[in-house]
């Protein structure tokens, strides 16, 4: 993928990366390959190795990593990580206060559509620009560059990030300004998140009613049943042989980070006061399933949990 010519200072400047996990090692990996200037930071001593392993130079601090960067790269765990990040805390400083005047702040986490929208404001606050921009795709998405991002941001600062985004995902997708790109996410993933209760629950049926996996497969694929979780993600090894189904349901998209996103939903079912059932329903069946083994299995294998509480 070749580099797209720079709109400004947050295409072309140096980035730091903060958080360089399973998603956001391959992120900053494939921004190096692209020739971008990264500085990376992990508190995680596993992450920090593996993301030098791809390359990725790092810093001895979040500070250190943000000093003189054009753009301020997070992909953190929760929106309160954002947020402490960004303001300092237990006596750090902020990145807020270290970065230099008009830095982009580009959040690739998944969080609250409100503490999206409080770190856009601190951040126009102190000076800087704002951009929350999260991701779907999973970790294959991450390490292929094929993710797409759902990006709140104002017009002129998505189209200062999208060279960039650009370079890590396939699709991006500018939903409105900031906390947009986190509304978008949620919608999808809970729409996701039902959607694979609903083909479990399916193949599991079959199973009773004497059907072969391929042949409801066969069917379903082909007819109103059609969606994202049966053509791509299918729940039962064999007829989609790229499932991690195939694989004993290692992930992909792990239960817990679908557990986690289905919360957030939630949360904003309730803020908005939506009259939904699915949705709650469905975060439920995935805490629940996040509470035990499922936490590290991909999302798909809700399937052998319906299928054990099934009766014989």
């Amino acid at each position: 993928m070749s580099e797209p010519a720079p709109s400004d200072n947050a295409a072309s400047g140096t980035i730091a990366f903060l958080g360089l996990g399973h998603m956001g090692g391959p992120m900053a990996a494939n921004l190096i390959k692209a020739g971008h200037n990264v500085t990376g930071y992990d508190p995680v001593p596993a992450a920090v190795e593996a993301a030098r392993a791809h390359g990725v130079p790092m810093a001895g601090s979040a500070a250190e990593a943000v000093a003189g960067a054009a753009v301020v790269l997070t992909m953190l765990p929760s929106g309160q990580h954002v947020l402490d990040a960004y303001r300092g805390v237990g006596g750090e400083p902020g990145l807020l206060s270290v970065a230099a005047p008009d830095t982009m702040f580009l959040d690739c986490s998944t969080i609250n559509v409100e503490e999206a929208r409080e770190a856009a404001a601190i951040a126009l606050d102190a000076g800087h620009r704002s951009v929350d921009a999260p991701v779907s795709g999973g970790v294959v998405g991450a390490e292929a560059g094929t993710l797409t991002f759902m990006v709140g941001a104002l017009p002129e600062d998505f189209e200062a990030v999208k060279p960039l985004l650009e370079l890590m995902g396939k699709r991006v997708v500018h939903c409105g300004e900031h906390g947009a790109g986190q509304a978008a996410k949620v919608c999808n993933n809970m729409i996701l998140g039902v959607s694979m209760i609903a083909v479990s629950e399916a193949f599991v049926l079959g199973e009773k009613l004497g059907l072969t996996h391929q042949a409801l497969f066969d069917v379903a694929a082909n007819a109103s049943g059609q969606c994202w979780a049966l053509t791509t993600n299918c729940p039962v090894p064999g007829p989609v042989p790229t499932s991690p189904a195939n694989r004993d349901y290692q992930p992909g998209f792990a239960g817990a980070l679908m557990a986690k996103d289905l919360r957030l939903a939630l949360n904003a079912l309730e803020s908005t006061g939506v009259a939904a059932q699915m949705g709650p329903l469905a975060s439920k069946i995935y805490d629940e399933f996040a509470a035990g083994a499922g936490a590290g299995r991909d999302f798909s294998g809700i399937i052998t949990d319906i299928r054990d509480r099934s009766a014989t």
